[in-house]
C-alpha cells in the first residue's frame, strides 16, 4: 500500500525475542525508512511525516519507551539492548538499503558502535540526543531523577489526567500546539504499572556519565547523512548539530526553522522534504548486505 498525504498507515504486530511491538507500515516496495520516536511518544508522531512521502515505504515502530501497550519486562531496555531490538526489527521484516530517521531519542546511534548497522544505507539524525545530552535537557533529566524516586512516577502518570499538565509537558517539546488527542493517546499507556515499569528500569539508568563520548561511534558510519537541527529547540543543544555533522563523514546538515524538538510535528513539510533528498542521495558501498 502506497502512502498518499492524508491516509493512516496501517499498524501491525510483530513478536521479536526480547519484546512483542506495534509498527506502522505503509508497504510497498520503495525505498525503506526506518522511523523512530523518543520516550512518552509512540509510532503516530510521524504520520504527517509519513503522509508526505508517497513511494516510500516508512515504517515506524512503538517502541517500549513509556506509551507503548505491550509491556517488555523480558528486555533489560538500556539504549544497547533497544539498539538489538531495531536490529531484529530490520532483518525481521527483511529492510535493506534502509534510511534510519532519529527523533528526541538517539539511542539508535549505538548501531553503528555494535556493527548492528548493515542494513542501514542512511542515517537522519533529527534533533536527538547525542554527546553527553542523554537524557535530553531538563525534561529528560527529571524523569530519569523521577524513574529513581519510589512512586513518582506513578504521580506523574495520574497529573498526565489533567489537561493542563499535558499541554505543560508538551510545551518543553513542541513549538506548536499538540492536539489534545494525540497527549491522551500517548499517556493514557503510561499509566499502565507495568509500562510505567518498563520506563522506570529503562530512565532510571540516566543520565550518561559525564566523560563518555555518547556519539563517537557515529563516526564509522560513511553512508549519506542528514542532520536535521530545529532553530527553536530547548532540549538540544544548538551546538550539537553542526558538531555531528562534523562527525559524520558524509553529512548534509539542515536547519528547521520554526520548530522545536518534535520536528516531525512541528514542521512534517520541511523534514519531509529532507528526507526525501536524503533517499536519493546514492548510498556508500559500505559492504554490508547486497
Amino acid at each position: 500500500m502506497s502512502t498518499h498525504e492524508g491516509t493512516v498507515p496501517a499498524v501491525r504486530t510483530i513478536e521479536l525475542s526480547t519484546a512483542t511491538i506495534d509498527y506502522s507500515d505503509t508497504g510497498g516496495t520503495g525505498p525503506a525508512l526506518l522511523l523512530l520516536h523518543g520516550p512518552l511518544l509512540d509510532h503516530a508522531v510521524w504520520d504527517a511525516v509519513v503522509a508526505r512521502l508517497p513511494g516510500l515505504r516508512c515504517v515506524a515502530p512503538t517502541l517500549p519507551l513509556g506509551a507503548h501497550r505491550h509491556p517488555a519486562p523480558r528486555d533489560e531496555l538500556t539504549n544497547a539492548s533497544l539498539a538489538r531490538m531495531v536490529a531484529e526489527l530490520m532483518a525481521a521484516l527483511d529492510l535493506r538499503d534502509v534510511t534510519l530517521v532519529l527523533n528526541d531519542w538517539g539511542g539508535a546511534q549505538v548501531l553503528v558502535e555494535l556493527g548492528l548497522d548493515t542494513r542501514v544505507a542512511r542515517l537522519a539524525l533529527v534533533a536527538c540526543e547525542a554527546f553527553d545530552n542523554v537524557p535530553a535537557g531538563r525534561p529528560g533529566r527529571l524523569l530519569a531523577r523521577a524513574a529513581r524516586v519510589p512512586g513518582a512516577l506513578a504521580l506523574q502518570a495520574q497529573l498526565t489526567r489533567l489537561p493542563a499538565v499535558r499541554r505543560r509537558l508538551a510545551s518543553a517539546m513542541a513549538a506548536r500546539p499538540v492536539p489534545d488527542a494525540l497527549l491522551r493517546r500517548w499517556f493514557e499507556p503510561f499509566r499502565d504499572p507495568l509500562v510505567r515499569a518498563d520506563l522506570r528500569r529503562f530512565s532510571a539508568r540516566f543520565p550518561v556519565p559525564a566523560d563518555r563520548d555518547w556519539s563517537a561511534g557515529l563516526g564509522a558510519f560513511t553512508g549519506p547523512a542528514l542532520v536535521a537541527w530545529a532553530d527553536d529547540d530547548r532540549m538540544m543543544p544548538a551546538e550539537h548539530g553542526p558538531r555531528l555533522a562534523r562527525l559524520l563523514p558524509d553529512a548534509e546538515l539542515a536547519h528547521v526553522p520554526h520548530a522545536a524538538t518534535l520536528v516531525p510535528l512541528d514542521r512534517p513539510d520541511v523534514l519531509a522534504g529532507h528526507l526525501r533528498a536524503l533517499v536519493r542521495r546514492a548510498p556508500t558501498d559500505r559492504g554490508g548486505m547486497p
